[in-house]
């Protein structure tokens, strides 16, 4: 295994594109007040292009082809979500080796005026040794605005799963092998670290009977704090997990039946969570809306 430094990204040999966790680490990226000419990405914006790189004369593995993401329609403070992306491509990046990011999504993890945090799940690819390497992390990335309007980079921090569990409950094996629940490289290593509480698996694994599950956040790589508060959240604890894909359908697109986003929310509900956010504001004391959670699903759970 390697490690790849600066980043907190800790990958494993593979010819596939199984999940490889990552390790502990907190970074600080370079401000940036320009969006990323290129970040790539797998899936949600129907503006990202694809790519394929092109192997080296001196290797006959090649990179898989990535699609660079790019806020679509329905997002709040897209340049917020442009600069967080390309900072964290700028970290993810190994120097000196054929690298490509894959960036899953990119999710609010907090909106004010004038500060945010946005999560971004990624699974990097590299080359070395003639081998294909596959990792990845989730960064929480700080941003600031300035008096002039302008945002700006101020922090990263990858996650920080914590190392594999010696052994892991029924429902923890059963989400890891769910193909009806994706999940991003920090959030399987959350699962396998055995921090994630069996509430929280057994609910992914029921709504999982009815939709097809897109995971960005459950424990790592998500503030301490309710952002802007001090009021600690239940992510770091095991106790929430946040979905941004349902049945294929990114929770942020406009183009997403409100049907479907709301359904989700009340299955949720029904099934234990007793704090459930997302971008429609429900009858009923378990619910809440608002800027942070316009682009996910959000459940908290008292365990």
């Amino acid at each position: 295994m390697f490690l790849i430094a600066g980043a907190g990204l800790l990958a494993g040999c593979s010819k596939s594109s199984a999940q490889n966790h990552p390790s502990s680490g907190t970074s600080s990226a370079p401000p940036s007040t320009s969006p990323p000419s290129t970040s790539p990405s797998v899936t949600t914006s129907p503006t990202a292009t694809t790519t394929a790189p092109t192997p080296s004369a001196s290797s006959s593995v090649a990179l898989p082809a990535v699609r660079s993401w790019a806020p679509g329609p329905g997002e709040l403070e897209p340049e917020v979500k442009r600069l967080a992306v390309a900072a964290v491509v700028k970290l993810l990046r190994p120097t000196g080796t054929q690298a490509v990011v894959d960036v899953i999504d990119a999710q609010h993890g907090g909106l004010l005026s004038d500060s945010a945090s946005v999560l971004v799940p990624c699974q990097v690819y590299s080359i070395r040794a003639n081998r294909l390497i596959t990792g990845g992390t989730t960064v929480d990335v700080r941003l600031s605005k300035s008096a002039q309007g302008n945002w700006r980079v101020t922090a990263t921090h990858p996650a920080q799963p914590g190392a594999p569990a010696t052994s892991l409950s029924r429902a923890a094996r059963q989400v890891l092998g769910s193909p009806r629940i994706t999940l991003p490289p920090a959030s399987a290593a959350d699962i396998r670290s055995g921090q994630v509480h069996d509430g929280v698996l057994t609910t992914m694994l029921e709504l999982a009977k009815t939709y097809r599950i897109g995971i960005s956040v459950i424990r790592s790589g998500h503030p301490i704090d309710v952002f802007g508060t001090t009021r600690p959240s239940d992510h770091p604890k095991g106790r929430a997990f946040d979905t941004w894909q349902i049945d294929g359908r990114a929770v942020v697109s406009p183009s997403t039946p409100r049907s479907l986003v709301t359904s989700y929310m009340r299955a949720a509900e029904s099934l234990g969570s007793y704090n459930v956010g997302g971008p429609y504001q429900l009858s009923g004391a378990a619910y809440f809306s608002d800027r942070t959670h316009h682009d996910h699903v959000h459940a908290g759970f008292q365990v």
